[in-house]
């Protein structure tokens, strides 16, 4: 995969946490979804999924931190990043509302659904399988802010550069947590299920365009 751009990566500790992104991943954003992204016709609804994933992401951290009780770290963990994620909900309606853009509902893309389908159905192989997914979720989010920022307009470029930094940590938290729960098991093959099955959902093509979706038929 490409490295990070210096315009980018406005920092040392950035683009070494971009570059670690990169190379977690099995590919990178394709271009042809950046093309679609960039359309201005396409940037109220990338805004209004943007939020709703941001929301999502928020629910998710919680949920984790209602279901597994006891471990400090781990609720401490998802606390900031849900407090985090709210705030970024937060600035994502702000920047509609100031561009008149209705907040509507509109359906999720496939992207999560599919991604947390070979998630197991017994404890702790379910909570390590999660984390891993909200690892590739929020590294995927962070690949994706710093590929599209340079193609948007002044307001929004810097508004996701803003966001890389809190994103990438996200990320390391979760595999962090991963590899805390599975208690020295290698968790590298279920890492690399996971990863396979995104990349195939990143690559191939959809029928919708949102945040996380393919390339757009």
């Amino acid at each position: 995969m490409n490295s990070i751009s210096s315009s980018t990566a406005t920092t040392p500790a950035l683009a070494t946490a971009l570059a670690r992104i990169q190379n977690f991943l099995h590919c990178e954003t394709p271009d042809a979804w950046v093309e679609t992204a960039k359309q201005s016709e396409n940037q109220a609804l990338l805004l209004l999924d943007h939020a709703n994933c941001e929301k999502k992401a928020a629910s998710t951290a919680v949920n984790l931190m209602y279901r597994y009780v006891g471990d400090f770290e781990m609720m401490h963990k998802m606390s900031r990043l849900a407090r985090e994620e709210l705030r970024h909900y937060e600035q994502v309606m702000q920047i509609m509302q100031k561009r008149g853009i209705a907040y509507e509902q509109i359906t999720p893309c496939r992207y999560a659904g599919e991604l947390r389908k070979p998630v197991r159905t017994h404890e702790p192989a379910r909570f390590v399988d999660t984390l891993i997914v909200g690892a590739i979720i929020e590294a995927r989010s962070c690949e994706r802010f710093a590929k599209l920022a340079p193609h948007l307009d002044e307001e929004l470029k810097t508004f996701y550069l803003s966001l890389l930094k809190s994103e990438a940590r996200h990320y390391e938290d979760y595999l962090h947590l991963a590899k805390k729960v599975a208690n020295g098991e290698d968790i590298s093959e279920r890492v690399n299920v996971f990863l396979e099955l995104e990349k195939s959902l990143i690559e191939s093509a959809d029928t919708e365009f949102r945040f996380h979706s393919g390339v757009l038929q």
